[in-house]
């Protein structure tokens, strides 16, 4: 008999993940035979999953005898972990599949110094990490700040202590427990902020530098991450932040999306979650023509040529303005549609107007037809 299907489905997705992040690595690592530092590399073989396969996942070569200095070690993946429902039941899936696919597996988790006894608790997920068997695993201790309000500060001092985590640990990725609830979160968040198609797309499968960012539960709904915790007797610990209506995402999970089931009917989770991965590829795909067209729309002293930029889409043209504005200097959180929609009315309304001053002390303003964007 096999596991609970909760358990079965985070299992799968993970080992997904973990099969992706192989074949990542196996790109990186050196060729057998090939000199790298004075050594001969040799890759190693891959190591097959026991029970159901991934479709379309080839096996690696055998690999010929090395000895332990010429091994190419394998990747170090890590699972960043706050003790509830949707980390936990990722850390123990992790636990499971990645000594299957010879993948070293640890976890991190990050106390944001928030709550009374955030230390302990702190100290008990690494614990149950531990007791999971993955290794090594360690708590992190931020102070979180006060820039873009309490939950944009904690997201940004935790997202920091993690790339610090896989550096120091010399990781290749880290884990994400979000949820296709996450992903519907996040998609009516910013449409409330009426922040475009960008902000629609949601949070990608895989994400910051080099790809270290990995979500596997995107598809998966919050309740099988709780079922599969329960039937394994996995300890939870429920943030009660999550329940404050103080913060908007609590108060969006409890109240909003709630509504618009009674109103709409189920579903409006699943449909949201599909919003993110069609916009996602529009947005992806509009970035890629914004990047082409930039050079075309440059004179030979780099200058933006309004005429030129007047004649692009209004989506594409905007994606270059706000590059433009963030290579000048101007922080890319802070810089919002309402001060591209400023800098594109220099180019579609002009009428002789003066400067527009943009975050970061950068100011755009059209000379000669040109448009100049730089720090003021």
């Amino acid at each position: 008999m096999g596991p609970h299907p909760a358990v079965a489905a985070i299992r799968l997705a993970v080992r997904r993940v973990l099969h992706d992040i192989l074949t990542d690595h196996s790109r990186h690592s050196p060729a057998p035979g090939e000199r790298v530092g004075g050594r001969i590399g040799v890759r190693l073989a891959r190591p097959v999953a026991d029970g159901p396969g991934v479709p379309g996942t080839p096996e690696a070569p055998e690999a010929p005898e090395q000895t332990p200095n010429e091994r190419t070690p394998s990747p170090l993946v890590l699972v960043a972990c706050s003790g509830g429902a949707d980390s936990m039941a990722l850390a123990s899936a992790l636990a499971f599949e990645a000594p299957r696919l010879g993948i070293r597996a640890g976890g991190v988790t990050v106390d944001h110094g928030l709550q009374p006894g955030s230390d302990l608790r702190a100290e008990e997920v690494v614990l149950r990490l531990r007791e999971l068997g993955l290794d090594p695993v360690e708590a992190i201790t931020v102070t979180v700040g006060r820039d873009g309000g309490p939950e944009a500060a904690a997201r940004d001092a935790r997202y920091a202590a993690l790339d610090a985590a896989l550096e120091r640990h010399g990781g290749t990725a880290i884990l994400l427990g979000h949820t296709r609830d996450d992903q519907a979160e996040t998609v009516l968040l910013g449409l409330a902020r009426g922040s475009g198609i960008r902000s629609l797309s949601g949070m990608a499968a895989v994400s910051g530098a080099g790809g270290r960012y990995r979500r596997p539960f995107l598809q998966l709904d919050r309740q099988t991450a709780r079922k599969a915790c329960m039937v394994q007797a996995l300890p939870v610990w429920d943030d009660p932040h999550n329940a404050d209506p103080a913060y908007t995402r609590s108060r969006l999970r409890h109240e909003g999306l709630p509504a618009l089931e009674k109103a709409l009917g189920k579903g409006v989770v699943e449909a949201l979650a599909r919003t993110a991965r069609l916009s996602r590829d529009d947005a992806d795909a509009l970035d890629t023509w914004a990047r082409q067209a930039e050079a075309s729309v440059r004179d030979a002293a780099g200058l933006l040529e309004c005429a030129k930029l007047y004649a692009l889409p209004p989506a594409v043209r905007r994606r270059i303005l706000r590059r433009a504005a963030i290579e000048a200097g101007a922080p890319a959180g802070s810089l919002f549609a309402r001060h591209i929609e400023e800098v594109d009315r220099l180019i579609t309304g002009w009428r002789g107007q003066g400067a527009i001053n943009l975050p970061g002390k950068v100011v755009a303003r059209r000379q000669g037809g040109r448009l100049v964007i730089r720090q003021g």
